[in-house]
């Protein structure tokens, strides 16, 4: 096999490299792997989590991790001091303190972690209130991953005693699909299981591929009790979990490293979803370059939020229509109603027909409803289908797709169901993000079960949430220097470009009729905006820039109307591909979602015996983000394979295309 060529010479960075890799001068979380026995696991004490618990390859369980979460869900995150670790052949012991403070929690841990020989590992926290403070949930929680246990029976322990016989749902349960638990045991391999046993407080389990999560999460404190619940100063929390392996465990023999493979089945295909983006409600209106940019990624829709209980709407709405005419592209309008619905969609009618903008579909929430009932979507029908007689009526979330999950749509008065998807309910590094990927096209499976066969529509993607549908009270006020809650970083970064690259092919897999991604410029956008970012030190862009992200979705753009084929890799948390085909021609892109390169193999036949290689990487970014219309246009390097196979490595976080040559 050839390897690929030397990267290009191309423009350092004038950013710090770790901002360019994801968007943030934070030190990834460490990573500390221990072995307790025949299992590992890995330690981040950042986080305070222990995550991977592993037989060989085989995940056992997914994390388990102290919480401390306030009124409104927000997770106080810990620092962590005095961390005391010893390791020994097959056991470990740690010790340290973990502090959760923000400007109404304060909470202090210790927390002690101990690894056996026989496999037993053990997690104790033990905890105090420092102030009194309104809290929604405070203890351990244990993820069992979805790749290994959807579908699967395990053994049930409640509270009392009792022993029941249960199954892990393999469609994504709306509900909790255990409650009372004191101990869950699944099989690992044939002969061999493992038990969780959780003590201090009473666990119940959700299905967190709900919010996009890989994973079952078992929780203490059940959610039927109120909540939120005062902590007064000095309350004490202890808990404990313990994994036990039970039955024989195999000898697991260490495999050599080998290059990530790449495979391609080229007999199952998936069409590729038009892709539109959001207006952007809080950058400047759009300017004839930065609409030019976005319509060359062919941009299919403008999705635009008129919230009709609002004095703005109307200049919302026309600031839509001018935009979405200066990109020659339909609106997707999404329509927010309160109860005055009738007088406001009367007046919604009167001003779509002065402005007349061209409409996809419109999606159609209410104010008070975290999922759309019957009434809302025949109200918006009757007063729209006069001006646009075949437009597609939706109902469903304006938040998660677990609202959809709960409250099912009404199939008899929608002719399509959305939802929206970002990663970052429950965890924030960047592991957890890339964990989230195969579930957006679970999300869509599972729809697809109670939503027969009406489009599904996710709308929008974002890194962050863009509110907080479950907050029980006022949200603080960031400090001045802080992004706002609904903005990241990673925007900007190579890491964004691989991740937006996993998110629309899961989706496509999964058959999502349309998907917004993100705003059309600004910090939650394709690019940043002609003013600037209002908080350089903290996002770091600057006027006119187009993110990575930018270019992975120009490269699909280009393929718009064709299809994906079937594409896997061997290891996914590391390097997510997918391969485009339109007529004749193949494109395969690739993204390294991890902090060290990493070396891959393509087999020939997947994408032709010629290609053209283009690296998007800490090399090239800067002149695909300051001269994109230039960086576009460049082809890149003709190669070669050796004995039916490429070999390219991808730098740390980076991105790379290979189109096939013909001829």
């Amino acid at each position: 096999m050839s390897s690929s060529p030397e990267p290009a010479s191309g423009t350092l960075s004038p950013l710090p490299l770790r901002v360019l890799y994801d968007g943030s001068t934070r030190v990834p979380p460490r990573q500390i792997t221990l072995r307790a026995g025949p299992l590992t696991l890995l330690f981040e004490p950042d986080l305070a989590q222990i995550r991977h618990i592993r037989l060989g390859s085989h995940e056992v369980l997914r994390a388990v991790y102290g919480a401390v979460r306030d009124r409104n869900w927000n997770t106080v995150l810990p620092q962590v001091s005095d961390l005391v670790i010893t390791t020994r052949d097959e056991s470990f012991s740690v010790r340290f303190v973990a502090e959760c403070r923000n400007a109404a929690v304060h909470f202090v841990w210790q927390g002690e972690l101990e690894g056996e020989a026989n496999g037993l590992i053990r997690y104790r926290f033990r905890g105090k209130a420092l102030n009194t403070f309104l809290r929604n949930r405070i203890g351990f929680c244990i993820l069992h991953p979805v790749e290994y246990l959807a579908g699967q029976p395990v053994r049930i322990e409640t509270v009392d005693g009792a022993i029941q016989q249960g199954r892990l749902p393999a469609a994504i349960s709306p509900h909790q699909p255990f409650f009372n638990l004191r101990a869950i045991n699944h099989m690992v391999l044939p002969g061999l299981s493992a038990e969780v046993r959780m003590e201090g407080d009473t666990f119940e389990m959700e299905d967190q591929r709900n919010w996009t999560d890989a994973s079952y999460k078992t929780y203490s404190t059940p959610l039927g009790l109120p909540f939120p619940v005062e902590v007064a100063s000095g309350t004490e929390v202890e808990q404990t979990v313990t994994i036990s392996l039970m039955g024989e465990a195999p000898a697991i023999e260490s495999s050599a490293a080998s290059a990530i493979a790449i495979a391609v089945d080229a007999a199952r295909a998936f069409p590729l979803p038009p892709i539109g983006a959001c207006m952007a409600p809080d950058a400047p209106p759009l300017t004839e370059a930065e609409a030019n940019r976005l319509r060359s990624a062919a941009l299919a829709h403008l999705r635009a939020d008129v919230k009709l209980f609002e004095v703005s709407w109307d200049a919302v709405l026309a600031r839509a229509a001018q935009e979405s005419a200066m990109l020659r592209v339909p609106l997707e309008l999404a329509v927010h109603l309160s109860n005055q619905a009738e007088q406001e969609l009367a007046s919604l009618a009167a001003s779509l027909e002065r402005v007349r903008p061209a409409v996809v579909r419109c999606l159609v929430f209410h104010r008070d409803e975290k999922s759309t009932t019957t009434r809302w979507v025949e109200l918006t029908r009757a007063a729209l289908r006069p001006l646009y007689a075949n437009l597609p009526i939706g109902s469903g979330s304006n938040a998660y797709f677990t609202e959809v999950n709960r409250g099912r749509p009404p199939l008899d008065s929608s002719d399509l169901v959305a939802w929206s998807v970002n990663p970052q309910v429950h965890a924030f590094d960047n592991l957890s993000l890339v964990e989230t990927l195969p579930m957006h096209q679970e999300t869509l499976t599972s729809a697809r079960g109670f939503c027969g066969d009406l489009p599904l529509v996710v709308s929008p993607v974002s890194f962050k949430p863009r509110f907080n549908p479950n907050a029980t009270g006022a949200t603080s006020a960031d400090a001045s220097n802080d992004l706002p809650d609904s903005v990241d970083s990673r925007q900007l970064s190579l890491f964004g470009a691989g991740w937006t690259l996993g998110s629309i092919k899961h989706l496509a897999a999964g058959g999502a009729a349309a998907i917004t991604m993100y705003e059309t410029t600004g910090w939650r956008g394709w690019m940043e905006s002609a003013a600037g970012s209002p908080l350089p030190a903290r996002f770091a862009s600057q006027p006119g820039w187009a993110f990575p992200l930018y270019h992975v979705l120009a490269d699909w753009g280009e393929y718009s109307g064709g299809e994906m084929l079937s594409c896997t890799s061997s290891a996914p948390l590391l390097v997510q591909a997918a391969i485009l085909r339109k007529g004749s021609q193949l494109r395969l892109l690739m993204a390294n979602l991890s902090p060290i390169a990493q070396a891959v193999t393509v087999p020939a036949a997947a994408v032709g015996t010629h290609v053209r290689l283009k690296r998007l990487d800490e090399f090239t970014a800067m002149d695909a983000m300051r001269h994109p219309e230039a960086w576009r246009v460049i082809t890149g390097a003709r190669m070669e394979p050796e004995n039916g196979s490429y070999l390219v490595t991808l730098l740390p976080y980076s991105a790379l295309r290979l189109d096939g040559v013909n001829g």
